[in-house]
């Protein structure tokens, strides 16, 4: 007999249901749903509202947009959860971070801004990445200095 999972209870569940293993390279776009585990190399564009899971060894060159992401390796780009961001001792952020959850362990290397937004809203998180996008990869100034006349 054939059990079939449905997409929500791979969310909740955790079954990691797309792996870019060790020693594999990775471009292009990749929308999924469920749990992506990254232990190799990804550039390009990395979407869904599942959960995103960089593990030791794992390099991405890329922003990250998802419901939940956990960070061991190396990302190179912003990070914008939904849901919450958790940076393991092993990881290097350089990038910014946007996100209702932030929790970082002893010995995360982090290099970027980040925003709490406890509401999730997205329509708010639309508006920071437009601000970052036309920063052109800049980071986000959250008080510049007025200009005296």
């Amino acid at each position: 007999m054939t059990q079939t999972i449905k997409a929500d209870e791979i969310k909740e569940s955790g079954i990691i249901n797309s792996i870019i293993g060790q020693g594999s390279e990775l471009k292009g776009e990749f929308k999924f749903e469920g749990v992506l585990r990254i232990d190799g190399v990804f550039a390009g564009e990395l979407k869904s509202d599942g959960k995103v899971i960089i593990g030791q060894t794992g390099h991405v060159k890329t922003d990250i947009k998802s419901g939940t992401i956990v960070i061991g390796g190396l990302v190179e780009g912003n990070v914008y959860a939904t849901k919450q961001v958790i940076l393991l001792a092993s990881a290097q952020l350089l990038g910014d971070i946007i996100t209702p959850s932030l929790i970082v362990e002893e010995g995360v290397i982090f290099d970027g801004n980040c925003i709490i937004n406890k509401d999730g809203n997205k329509e708010f998180f639309s508006n920071i990445k437009k601000e970052l996008d036309a920063g052109k990869g800049k980071k986000v100034k959250k008080n510049p200095k007025k200009k005296s006349k």
